[in-house]
């Protein structure tokens, strides 16, 4: 399957932020926007939400503390109790190092899981770069023409006068 789209590339972020306003005024979809480091203000300009990634730390690490808690009183209790000095078997206060260690383990692990999967980024994976020094010292816009109500010219025009320093279009095999 081929995609097409219009990469447009820009020397500067203000020109960058100024042209993804002007294209989301006109109901044109951003398909994604690369810059050398972070834009302050990109995400609502780009009409992003909140990132979903905080709760799949939040579960992951939750996971892990209910694991570590379960495995500990499982190993102390249940599986081999052994009686030192008279103390009780179940001693929480005991338990708490290693499970806030195995929590902080787990939502690390999660969070860089789900960050990869929701990136689509996995091993053996062929690199797509639109155009040569994007994110090195170039910014680049990316659109998608996702239907043939896609009008290129208008957009490309758009990008030019907000100061693109060049405007292509590309087609990928995906």
């Amino acid at each position: 399957m081929y995609r097409r789209f219009l990469v447009g590339t820009f020397d500067d972020e203000k020109k960058l932020l100024a042209s993804v306003r002007s294209l989301r005024n006109h109901h044109i979809d951003i398909y994604d926007v690369y810059s050398p480091y972070a834009i302050h203000g990109i995400d609502e300009a780009m009409g992003l939400g909140r990132s979903r990634l905080p709760w799949v730390t939040f579960i992951a690490a939750f996971i892990g503390l209910v694991l570590a808690m379960l495995f500990q009183f499982w190993t102390s209790v249940v599986d081999w109790p052994i009686n030192v000095g008279g103390k009780p078997d179940n001693s929480t206060l005991a338990f708490l190092p290693v499970a806030f260690e195995i929590t902080i383990l787990f939502g690390g692990f999660g969070t860089v899981l789900a960050f990869f999967f929701r990136g689509r980024l996995f091993p053996g994976k062929k690199p797509s770069f639109y155009q040569h020094g994007i994110s090195d010292d170039t910014f680049g816009l990316v659109l998608e023409h996702s239907d043939a109500s896609f009008d290129d010219e208008f957009a490309g025009e758009i990008m030019r006068q907000l100061g693109a320093v060049k405007v292509k279009s590309q087609v990928f095999h995906s």
